[in-house]
């Protein structure tokens, strides 16, 4: 039996530069790319134009289930997030979603409902998992594991910067709270907490730029793999 493509987990907390940071290195390594976190807001997008709502247990993991969603298949290119053959690569980034998807993400059920749909991303010649605990539940056996932080205050800072850019007005008093909020769900969660795998490598981004901490992944990649 042949062994299972590489993997690199990044994970860490929202505005941490996972996101950025897995899209620059898997175009880098020409690796395939999951965005964990999309699957969680694509069901929560789901849940909300059925109305279904986040203490609907069964229906939410019949809705996780059920979901017809593509990704784009080559490593690097963020693409078009299709769901049930609509384009919702910008719906799904709504700050709606957001919380909807944090609240989901703490449900053990529905985690569960989309394990192994994640897992299904591991495919050759390598992938690159960005999310929250990809390197300790979803690829526990990854053989690179990085965790990214950043401070609160950063944090909101880079999801004002994004929102204004998108044209979405946005308050960062309120960004900041909502991003304490949801650091708090993650971190007390029953399920998968956010923490950082035992064998993962922290990096704080608050003062770096994408090259660096790209370069400082990389030189993880090139020792491990």
């Amino acid at each position: 039996m042949s062994a299972p493509a590489g993997v690199v987990t990044i994970d860490g907390p929202g505005g941490a530069g996972k996101g950025t940071i897995a899209r620059a290195l898997a175009e880098r390594l020409g690796w395939h790319l999951l965005d964990s976190g999309a699957i969680y807001r694509l069901l929560a997008l789901a849940s909300l134009r059925a109305d279904v709502g986040s203490s609907d247990i069964d229906r939410l993991v019949a809705l996780a289930e059920a979901l017809d969603i593509r990704f784009p298949t080559e490593g690097g290119d963020a693409g078009e997030v299709v769901l049930d053959g609509e384009v919702v690569s910008d719906a799904i980034r709504a700050e709606a979603c957001g919380e909807r998807a944090s609240v989901l993400a703490a449900v053990p059920a529905v985690r569960q409902a989309l394990l192994d749909r994640q897992r299904e991303f591991r495919q050759p010649p390598g992938l690159v998992a960005d999310g929250r605990d990809m390197g300790t539940v979803v690829f526990p056996d990854a053989p690179v594991k990085i965790f990214l932080t950043a401070s609160a205050g950063e944090r909101a800072r880079r999801r004002h910067k994004q929102l204004m850019e998108q044209g979405v007005a946005a308050n960062l008093a309120d960004l900041l709270q909502e991003l304490r909020a949801r650091d708090e769900r993650d971190t007390q969660r029953s399920v998968a907490p956010l923490r950082p795998a035992e064998d993962a490598v922290t990096i704080d981004t608050t003062e770096l730029s994408v090259e660096a901490v790209v370069n400082a992944v990389m030189e993880r990649v090139e020792a491990r793999l």
